[in-house]
């Protein structure tokens, strides 16, 4: 079934506080994801009106070599960053899909790079997305990880969307989840939407916009 959301993208296991999620997004009057204004040039059709069709593998090509460069500057200035702070640290360049991965492990201090609900990975990935735009020119949607924290999280998120959807799918009613960024909420619609029965949908006003799981009107 598929979720009704309107969000894009629950709260940490150990504190009450909304986590920041990778990229927060506006909702759309539909109910469906947006860009945010900043990701609007990146996700709208271009100037020419060239379909999706009309991409050639050249052009995919020259989006992947983009994304690696990236990648590398971001790699640098992460390198840069860390010798600076005395922290040890394997830097893990990728691409996944439209956007630059980059991921820091294997240090002792990496924690003090995430913070309390990754407030502080989430400033220090805007940061580096600022150094690779000071390079390039353009925006950069590159996604920073640190010691595998996003990873887990989301992978915590879609456990709790898919236990809440099963839940509300044998017992009937409807059941509110905890605040969450955007980002989150996305996550926990997409488990929700993979269970039959049920469906989602976002109640409340920034920052507590919570997700809503219901059984599916016949």
């Amino acid at each position: 079934m598929t979720a009704q959301t309107d969000d894009t993208d629950q709260l940490d296991d150990n504190t009450n506080a909304p986590v920041v999620g990778d990229d927060a997004t506006d909702e759309t009057p539909s109910g469906q994801d947006a860009a945010t204004p900043a990701d609007a040039d990146e996700t709208g059709d271009d100037s020419t009106g060239t379909s999706a069709d009309d991409t050639t593998d050249d052009d995919l090509d020259d989006d992947e070599e983009r994304l690696i460069e990236e990648g590398e500057i971001a790699g640098d200035y992460l390198e840069q960053l860390l010798d600076v702070l005395d922290f040890d640290g394997d830097i893990d360049l990728d691409v996944d899909g439209d956007r630059a991965v980059v991921s820091i492990d294997g240090g002792d201090d990496l924690e003090k790079l995430v913070g309390k609900g990754g407030e502080v990975l989430d400033a220090l990935q805007e940061l580096t997305r600022l150094a690779v735009q000071q390079v390039t020119g353009e925006r950069s949607r590159l996604m920073l990880d640190v010691g595998q924290w996003r990873a887990d999280r989301r992978a915590r998120l879609t456990r709790l969307g898919t236990e809440v959807a099963e839940r509300v799918r044998d017992k009937g009613g409807r059941e509110s989840l905890d605040p969450m960024t955007p980002f989150e909420r996305k996550i926990v619609h997409d488990a929700v939407a993979a269970v039959d029965g049920v469906t989602s949908e976002s109640e409340g006003a920034e920052p507590n916009r919570r997700v809503v799981v219901l059984t599916v009107e016949s």
